[in-house]
């Protein structure tokens, strides 16, 4: 498929998803296509990932699963885009547009951090705790009204960049195979590439192929962030460039520092900084130089930007289209 048909695909997919999300009804009676691929992620890692076996074993076992997941995943797609390909042009886009959608996730990523900031304002700091638990992988018991909001705000940056830039990234470039293969790689990352006893050896193949996909994606993402801050009196578009280029390698991340040093200088706040996983505690730098008293008005405020940081996004891919077409 050409790039333009490809940028109008994905375009399309924006705006469905913004639109509709991703329908109650599937989810109840198919799941979510993420789901899925989960489903097989953890079937490998029970079948390949054993404590028995040796470190270099394991390791090799990591690549083998990947490549195993990408197979059962991608192929699917190709077969799928071909077949809806040979249908007429209009109804083509349509059909491929809404199995786009479902590889994106503006909507669903707004609505979840919006429940945290409704959850704080409304029920207090436990209600806080128990809705930013089901957004992040970190120890939430412990943590005070700003650390779920600062867990929250830094949710919603790098997820722009993972569940909206990329997947619309690798869309145009690759069409649908694509957005299957980069989201079957994330979920895995998510999964199975933290740094934890049983998944040490096991993720590195995620965790690195992850590393390199979300590079692009992620540069673009902390620019539409800063951009959109220009557009509210409330934030700070030279503050949001600056903290870019001063800490988005603090991170431990090579690509998540960028959107939320975007997200901490539009908002004057600072994110990262310590936090405890699976009951360890890791000293992660302070990305920002602005308050550390973050409160569910910071989150709101994230939200106005992001939301405007999609429009951003949506627009810049419908010009890419039609300056593709152009040519």
């Amino acid at each position: 498929m050409c790039l333009s048909f490809n940028a109008v695909t994905v375009l399309c997919a924006l705006l469905i998803e913004a639109g509709f999300g991703y329908p109650v009804s599937l989810l109840d009676r198919i799941k979510h296509p993420v789901m899925w691929m989960g489903a097989l992620i953890e079937s490998l890692d029970s079948q390949l990932n054993h404590s028995s076996m040796q470190e270099a074993k394991r390791r090799r076992n990591g690549w083998v699963a990947l490549g195993l997941l990408l197979a059962g995943t991608v192929l699917p797609a190709i077969a799928v885009q071909y077949i809806v390909l040979q249908l007429p042009g209009p109804i083509a886009l349509i059909v491929l547009a809404c199995l786009a959608s479902t590889l994106i996730a503006q909507r669903s990523l707004y609505e979840q951090v919006a429940a945290v900031a409704d959850a704080l304002n409304a029920g207090g700091l436990g209600a806080g705790r128990k809705a930013v638990a089901e957004i992040v992988g970190r120890d939430t018991r412990a943590l005070d009204e700003a650390g779920v909001a600062r867990s929250a705000i830094e949710s919603l940056a790098e997820n722009f960049s993972d569940g909206v830039v990329a997947p619309s990234f690798w869309g145009v470039l690759l069409g649908l195979p694509g957005m299957v293969a980069y989201k079957a790689i994330n979920t895995a990352d998510s999964m199975i590439g933290h740094r934890t006893p049983r998944h040490e050896a096991f993720g590195q193949a995620p965790a690195k192929v992850d590393d390199v996909v979300n590079l692009p994606a992620s540069r673009l993402a902390a620019l539409w962030i800063a951009l959109a801050a220009w557009f509210h009196d409330d934030a700070d578009v030279r503050g949001a460039l600056v903290t870019v280029r001063k800490d988005a390698h603090r991170h431990r991340s090579p690509n998540a520092g960028w959107p939320e040093a975007a997200m901490a200088g539009a908002l004057s706040v600072k994110l990262s900084g310590p936090r405890a996983y699976h009951g360890a505690l890791t000293e992660e730098g302070w990305i920002g130089e602005g308050r550390e008293d973050v409160s569910a008005a910071d989150i709101r405020r994230a939200l106005g930007v992001y939301k405007t940081a999609c429009t951003l996004h949506i627009f810049a891919l419908g010009g890419l289209a039609f300056l593709i077409a152009l040519i």
